[in-house]
């Protein structure tokens, strides 16, 4: 290991090593720290995702695909079902085996890597960002770099040490708990949202298969909820009143930001990418492809910098971001606050209400646009973004 890079990445998850990867391919010295032993592990997502997201920066590989997503289920509180057809291939995928795989094409681009890596501390001089300070079998050490990446997840303390705002308000932090289980009979071509105030008020409680009739099952609630009844105890009573018998494989919990990029994501010497930058959409809660987008975009700006020997080229990094997915962001946010409290009868009458539209007519947009029929503002803001 050398004693200075000109960029580290701090987080190897989908955005971080996007990032390193976009760098290093441009024959650039990057490093990537890691803290836990493996990449990919632990896994704390629902990981579910586009395929056309994904292809934009990985080819398709069946290794890490679990289950080929087609239809979307809309199941309201009276427990009426609506179904449409994806326009687009949805994947469900085996998050540790991708992980590991967008790491590996990262190193393929010339990163290195270093598992088990805490970082604990920056390098600051002169108010500009210039390295890391990190734990590493059982020594202290440290590394310079031109331009450290902050891919270090919702809790991003590396964004703080550098003087960036990262907090979030309660009411936009989502407290979420998932399940994987086994012997669930649902379909494997199609993901499950259940709506409703007993189920998952202010959000939805998912389903996701993934294949041999295993499945994740997995709720968002907000802080505001959170304080009344957990997230946990939410997903329990779901648990025991269908699937009561269904084995537990596995369990995960953390929290999802579900509110717009932080106002500020860049600062000399610096950059924050994926949940570190809050840049998980705010109406889904996925964060897989806007943070490899995120990912992607710091990676080539930072190798922009140091060609140029303009370090503080980075600070256009929130022009970009925002220019390419932020504003839909924004959209998204307005759309959810839109729609995320309404009552029971609400979610019961956009079921009646949708499943008289013909099958080949039903879409995303299309629901959207039942959902807010009587909200003009709200109804171009889905125009905006599904027509």
């Amino acid at each position: 290991m050398k004693q200075s890079y000109d960029v580290i990445v701090v987080g190897a998850g989908p955005a971080g090593s996007i990032a390193a990867r976009s760098a290093a391919e441009k024959g650039h010295s990057v490093l990537l720290l890691e803290k836990d032993r493996d990449v990919g592990y632990p896994v704390r997502c629902g990981e579910a995702v586009a395929k056309a997201g994904i292809e934009e920066f990985i080819t398709t590989d069946e290794k890490w695909i679990a289950s080929k997503i087609s239809k979307f289920s809309f199941i309201a509180p009276n427990e009426s079902e609506v179904t449409l057809q994806f326009k687009e291939a949805v994947f469900v995928l085996e998050r540790r085996l991708f992980d590991y795989e967008l790491a590996r094409t990262a190193a393929d681009a010339g990163a290195e890597i270093m598992t088990r890596t805490y970082v604990n501390g920056l390098l600051i001089e002169d108010g500009k960002v210039c390295g890391v300070k990190y734990a590493s079998q059982g020594e202290q050490k440290e590394v310079r770099a031109k331009i450290v990446i902050a891919a270090d997840g919702v809790e991003s303390r590396v964004g703080r040490w550098a003087g960036i705002p990262t907090h979030v308000d309660f009411r936009e932090m989502e407290s979420a708990v998932q399940v994987t289980a086994a012997n669930v009979p649902v379909a494997q071509d199609t993901l499950y949202f259940y709506f409703g105030i007993d189920v998952s008020p202010s959000g939805y409680l998912w389903i996701f298969p993934k294949g041999n009739n295993k499945v994740n099952i997995g709720i968002g609630v907000s802080g505001l909820i959170g304080k009344k009844k957990s997230a946990q105890s939410y997903l329990d009573d779901f648990m025991q009143k269908h699937y009561p018998d269904a084995p537990v494989l596995t369990r995960i919990a953390g929290g999802v930001p579900c509110g717009i990029t932080l106002d500020k994501i860049s600062a000399p010497g610096i950059m924050l990418v994926g949940d570190a930058a809050r840049q998980v959409n705010p109406l889904s809660g996925g964060g897989i492809t806007s943070g490899m987008i995120g990912g992607s975009i710091a990676g080539r700006i930072a190798a922009e910098a140091v060609k140029m020997n303009k370090l503080d080229h980075i600070l256009t990094y929130d022009k970009a971001w925002n220019e390419r997915l932020g504003k839909r962001h924004l959209i998204y946010n307005r759309i959810k606050e839109g729609i995320y409290n309404f009552p029971d009868q609400k979610f019961n009458d956009i079921a009646d209400a949708f499943v008289k539209i013909p099958m080949d007519k039903r879409t995303l947009g299309t629901l959207f646009r039942t959902a807010l029929w009587n909200k003009p503002s709200l109804l171009l803001d889905v125009a905006k973004v599904f027509f």
